[in-house]
């Protein structure tokens, strides 16, 4: 019995992987996803967190973490959003749900896109914190941030997932910079909220991305105290929320 399974099983890994090949070239040949998404953090970070750190590394320790956080957001709702508006457009959804290739196949492989550029963004930032900073914290610390970043980009993927499940190739970049950019500014990733009227400090947790920034800012010290369990419980929810919302959309637009 396990012989003749072997083959179905062999051939399912191997869509999986192939899938997961094609959505990195197709990442890796267009630079107006690489570049901002890895670029913007970099270039924010070196000129607030390095250049114009007046704080005794204070400025570059808080940065890392919230520069981490707004990298890893643009990687999951530019990755997904962007490219299944244009997927489900072109009618790219319809064919592959034709072709001989497990239904999951996609997504995993878009997911698994998002976390690596993720990871990437980590790096790079910790890279340039460690050494241009003077950044110094403990390995445990270096660990932690990096995982919360990789593993943080997953609610953002399941937003995007939404927004290209409803709107237009055309209307998602927009759309989703009209998300992106005033959800960072709010949720305290660019200028800490005790810096920001008493009124957006309140509805902050309001913002998906105030709970990624919080997680990542308590590993540096500079949370607002609030327990893990209420920032990863928001995220897991939105996570679901928003996944289940795409499919049901996608799944009436079939």
């Amino acid at each position: 019995m396990s012989i003749i399974a072997q083959p179905a099983v062999h051939s399912s890994w191997r869509s999986y992987v192939q899938e997961a090949k094609c959505e990195a070239l197709q990442k890796l040949r267009e630079p107006a996803y690489c570049l901002p998404v890895i670029g913007f953090p970099v270039l924010f970070y070196l000129l607030f967190g390095v250049l114009l750190d007046k704080g005794e590394g204070k400025a570059a320790q808080y940065l890392l973490a919230t520069y981490g956080a707004f990298g890893v957001i643009g990687a999951g709702l530019f990755g997904f959003g962007v490219s299944i508006a244009v997927d489900r457009e072109k009618g790219l959804l319809r064919l592959k749900r034709a072709l001989p290739v497990p239904p999951g196949a996609l997504l995993l492989a878009r997911m698994a896109m998002a976390m690596l550029f993720a990871a990437i963004i980590s790096l790079v930032l910790a890279v340039i914190a460690a050494t241009a900073a003077g950044v110094a914290l403990e390995p445990s610390q270096w660990i932690r941030l990096f995982v919360i970043n990789v593993l943080g980009v997953l609610p953002f993927c399941a937003i995007g997932l939404f927004v290209g499940s409803v709107v237009g190739g055309s209307a998602a970049p927009a759309l989703l910079n009209m998300l992106y950019l005033p959800m960072a500014f709010l949720s305290g990733l660019w200028l800490p909220l005790t810096l920001l009227p008493g009124v957006l400090s309140t509805i902050a947790p309001a913002w998906p991305a105030y709970h990624l920034g919080q997680l990542a800012l308590k590993v540096v010290g500079f949370d607002a105290g609030q327990p893990i369990g209420m920032h990863v419980g928001v995220l897991a929810g939105i996570t679901l929320l928003f996944f289940v919302l795409a499919q049901r959309r996608l799944s009436a637009a079939e």
